[in-house]
């Protein structure tokens, strides 16, 4: 499945960029585009001094995104450096990374390339044990990223004005401003967006409790978790990274719903305002998968399709 989003390169372009990251001396062996992703472009390449790495390209400001979206690669390293310097979950090392847009109209990094596999690949494989074991594991991890703290609440994005205080209208800038890309959009919503809106602004309550803010990376699904050997090694995408509520982690989502996780984690978290944060933020999500379908401008109509359902019945549990 296509995305608009992506900045695709020719090779000999990505080897101008390596010659001038890495030296006029170095150049692209072997270069190949990675699909698993649906906002960036990603390439794994091989040089001519034998170091494989991966170079990932943003979208160029003229590209439409969500609101959220905006400037996400500058978070993305800037979170992958911290925990690098934490040294307590492993992460790819970011080799270089340009900001300039002189060289290509995009924002891109070279990082380390992971000898694994993405989780998603191999979990049909694996037996209910290792996957027990890989879940209890990224449980652990997800804590330790968690305990983080910050000086405030919001997306680690540089641009974005959506920072502040209070985590209940630090979370409601962030799910307004969704509703308000689905009308600059026109998006065919399924439900009428005032009654979203308004069902939304009556539960924003329950945040009052979230008073510090955490680390979240906040896009931890299987895709995003490598593994080599029965073990996690990387743990990968952290553009989406915020200052916020640990419990929007992915792994809290209704479509996971692991025990092994939450016995990592330490907590399943299930009293009844733990329970409505976490509706809250699976609805969050099902608009995000939905409302990005139309600035992404998917090709396929099978996906927006599922989005729409998936929207629907993510309504019906939201109302519950």
């Amino acid at each position: 499945m296509e995305s608009f989003t992506k900045t695709k390169l020719t090779t000999e372009k990505q080897s101008d960029l390596v010659g001038a990251t890495f030296g006029s001396h170095v150049s692209i062996n072997r270069s190949t585009e990675l699909t698993g992703g649906y906002f960036n472009a990603a390439y794994d390449l091989l040089l001519s001094d034998g170091r494989a790495m991966i170079l990932k390209i943003a979208p160029t400001d003229e590209t439409d995104t969500l609101s959220y979206e905006h400037d996400i690669m500058a978070a993305e390293v800037a979170a992958m450096r911290l925990m690098k310097s934490k040294g307590t979950v492993p992460v790819p090392e970011v080799y270089a990374y340009d900001y300039s847009k002189k060289m290509i109209s995009s924002e891109f990094f070279f990082m380390e390339k992971i000898i694994g596999r993405p989780y998603n690949e191999i979990k049909e494989e694996l037996s209910p044990q290792q996957r027990s074991e890989i879940e209890e594991e990224l449980g652990r991890y997800s804590r330790i990223i968690n305990e983080i703290q910050g000086e405030h609440f919001g997306l680690l994005s540089t641009s974005t004005q959506v920072k502040g205080t209070s985590w209940r209208e630090t979370f409601k800038h962030l799910i307004m401003d969704l509703l308000e890309d689905a009308r600059r959009l026109k998006v065919e919503m399924p439900i009428p967006l005032e009654t979203v809106e308004a069902e939304i602004i009556s539960r924003l309550y329950v945040m009052d409790v979230v008073t510090e803010p955490r680390l979240v990376h906040w896009d931890l699904w299987d895709g995003n978790v490598f593994v080599r050997e029965g073990r996690i090694v990387a743990l990968i995408d952290w553009e989406r990274a915020l200052w916020g509520d640990p419990l929007m982690e992915y792994y809290f989502r209704y479509i996971e719903n692991s025990e092994h996780y939450c016995r990592g984690y330490g907590n399943s978290f299930d009293s009844p305002n733990e329970c409505a944060r976490k509706k809250l933020y699976d609805l969050y999500i099902d608009l995000i998968y939905f409302i990005e379908c139309y600035s992404r401008k998917y090709d396929s109509q099978g996906h927006l399709k599922w989005a729409h359902d998936n929207l629907l019945e993510g309504w019906k549990r939201f109302m519950d």
